[in-house]
């Protein structure tokens, strides 16, 4: 996409999207001279960003709020913000912006690919939903009076959609309710126990914290500043998870160790941690591993919509036969009975 196309921005949040062409746009003005007042005016001149957002950079920048602290503003997260703010102390900007655009791109990435995963059998869900009220409302009144097994089915399919639809709402609400007010440690412990959504979970949880680890080792955080900041996200099992850490490296235990005792993240994790300190290549390491792990995550992910896609088209085929058969085997008993 165009870098002019940047964004209409929303005064409380950016969009990842909008994330990702600000720091690209700013990444430009930076390497060409432009200072941080520049930067800001330019943006106010050339109408590339919505007036709402620019007035809150010009009164960061009034307040004498340095670039760190106003994109913690604009809500970008709290890995972002440190990274640019370690940045300011070491002088190198133009490369850690380079490494965020380069991280947001990727985190876009992945959002895309779960909103596409997620998008199909949601789409077949609600076609199976249009058929069977079709066939409830146009097709079974034609058969007039009719009565059979076939009919029945068919009849209540609403009835029976709605019930299952219900049951795995009801089960997602618990599981979403469990979360908020218990520990997630403990809740995606239990969860990383289940048969096929465990291996999913922990490649997933595997793949996130491996590039966060990865992405803040590689801009020269100490473990203890990296577990602070992991306190203060938003995300709970992210901030549990920093909290367990932290105790643990207070109590001696090294980062592999500390890692191991956690059953919602892959096996092959902390070996590749205690590999990574050992070469001191830990950040690198890490990275590499959680582009595998994803890698994996979204190869398991294709083939469970494999095995699902042709279920639902096998569910379709069913009512198809079913309709027949609620056709067909009154003609059937008809004959039976004539003869």
């Amino acid at each position: 996409m165009d870098i002019s196309q940047v964004l209409k921005l929303k005064p409380r949040k950016l969009k990842l999207t909008k994330q990702v062409k600000l720091i690209q746009l700013m990444n430009s003005l930076f390497s060409s001279g432009f200072h941080l007042g520049e930067v800001v005016n330019f943006l106010k001149r050339s109408q590339l960003v919505e007036l709402a957002f620019v007035e809150k950079m010009e009164n960061g920048l009034l307040s004498g709020k340095n670039l760190s602290a106003i994109l913690s503003d604009l809500n970008f997260s709290s890995n972002v913000v440190t990274q640019i703010s370690l940045a300011e102390h070491h002088g190198n900007l133009g490369q850690t912006l380079d490494l965020v655009e380069k991280n947001l791109r990727k985190s876009l990435s992945i959002k895309n690919k779960l909103i596409q995963i997620a998008t199909y059998p949601i789409l077949l869900v609600v076609f199976l939903v249009f058929i069977m009220l079709g066939l409830k409302n146009y097709l079974l009144p034609q058969l007039g009076n009719q009565s059979n097994s076939a009919v029945e089915i068919i009849n209540h399919l609403p009835q029976i959609a709605g019930a299952t639809t219900l049951i795995f709402g009801i089960a997602i609400g618990y599981c979403y309710w469990k979360i908020k007010h218990s520990s997630a440690l403990l809740v995606f412990e239990k969860i990383s126990r289940l048969p096929l959504l465990g291996s999913l979970i922990k490649l997933y949880l595997t793949g996130y914290f491996s590039r966060e680890w990865g992405n803040l080792i590689s801009q020269g955080l100490e473990l203890r500043q990296i577990f602070q900041i992991m306190e203060n996200q938003s995300s709970k099992i992210f901030r549990e998870t920093g909290q367990s850490l932290l105790i643990s490296l207070h109590e001696g235990q090294e980062f592999y160790q500390a890692v191991s005792q956690f059953n919602f993240f892959s096996k092959e994790l902390s070996l590749m941690i205690e590999y990574g300190e050992a070469k001191a290549k830990l950040g690198t390491e890490l990275n590499v591993y959680a582009e595998e792990s994803w890698e994996k995550f979204f190869f398991k992910i294709d083939k469970l919509m494999q095995f699902i896609q042709p279920m639902i088209f096998l569910l379709v085929a069913l009512m198809i036969v079913m309709l027949y058969a609620a056709m067909l085997l009154p003609i059937y008993q008809n004959m039976s009975t004539f003869k």
